[in-house]
């Protein structure tokens, strides 16, 4: 059986189709659903075994980014608890990312559901739209097991990864910082832009200590061709695709829990 996955759509997300072709490519069996369709309980989701919450700006970004369907999501959607307690699968991408932390679902330190990091302003001021080599030393999240290196783009306002001292700590003692934005070298740096919004420790994505459920800002679903790399012509056996993060999820899935 292919693992079943859910594309969130709806209330301003736009990433959905390609995050769909992502996963289908990688032999999964994706659907697009509307959110309003889990919170009027006309789709269960726990028929699922990967839920993916895309990019794009849910409810206009209004309050901050990801902030409203968090809410949404936190409260309304009571199987959420069930879906990860059964150890299935999260991803969010970009606004996804900042779904999770504003939702308490990442990193989770306290087990409690509480927000504790947020994703907000770019030190620039400014929208960033472009693409940032990233590299990858964790060794705890399945979706990107066997990666090393990434060139991926990025396009998002509120991406500024921040935290308290005390979790950052906790994050680099358990291994949950998965992706830093790097230079061409892929050394980890924080000077702009390789580190597109100032993020602290330049962190570009974390997972939890399941490695289950995994938020990012740059965007793998944009790079699912060859050619949607800007430097394809130069460097094109440099830089795997942002589908094998995809891969590596159904892969998962695949094994264990289908």
């Amino acid at each position: 059986m292919k693992p079943k996955v859910a594309v969130l759509a709806g209330y301003g997300i736009n990433c959905e189709v390609e995050t769909t072709y992502c996963f289908n490519k990688c032999g999964a069996d994706a659907e697009i659903v509307r959110i309003s369709k889990f919170l009027n309980k006309e789709r269960n989701l726990m028929d699922y075994q990967i839920l993916a919450i895309p990019g794009g700006f849910s409810f206009g970004d209004d309050i901050a980014s990801g902030k409203v369907l968090a809410n949404k999501i936190k409260y309304n959607l009571s199987e959420i608890n069930e879906f990860i307690r059964k150890g299935n699968l999260i991803i969010g991408i970009c606004n996804g990312f900042q779904v999770l932390v504003k939702s308490g679902i990442l990193p989770n330190l306290g087990k409690n559901f509480e927000q504790e990091v947020t994703l907000t302003f770019n030190d620039s001021g400014k929208f960033e739209d472009r693409w940032c080599y990233l590299k990858i030393e964790n060794k705890k999240c399945i979706w990107t097991n066997g990666l090393k290196n990434l060139f991926l783009p990025v396009r998002h306002g509120e991406g500024k990864f921040f935290c308290e001292k005390e979790i950052l700590e906790r994050l680099r003692k358990e291994d949950l910082i998965v992706m830093r934005y790097a230079d061409e070298n892929f050394n980890v740096t924080e000077k702009y832009p390789y580190n597109p919004n100032g993020s602290i420790d330049s962190i570009a994505g974390i997972c939890d200590v399941t490695g289950r459920i995994f938020g990012l800002m740059p965007h793998p679903e944009a790079y699912n061709s060859l050619y949607n790399n800007p430097l394809w012509k130069f460097e094109k056996e440099k830089f795997p695709l942002g589908i094998e993060i995809f891969r590596n999820g159904v892969k998962f899935a695949e094994e264990n829990l289908v």
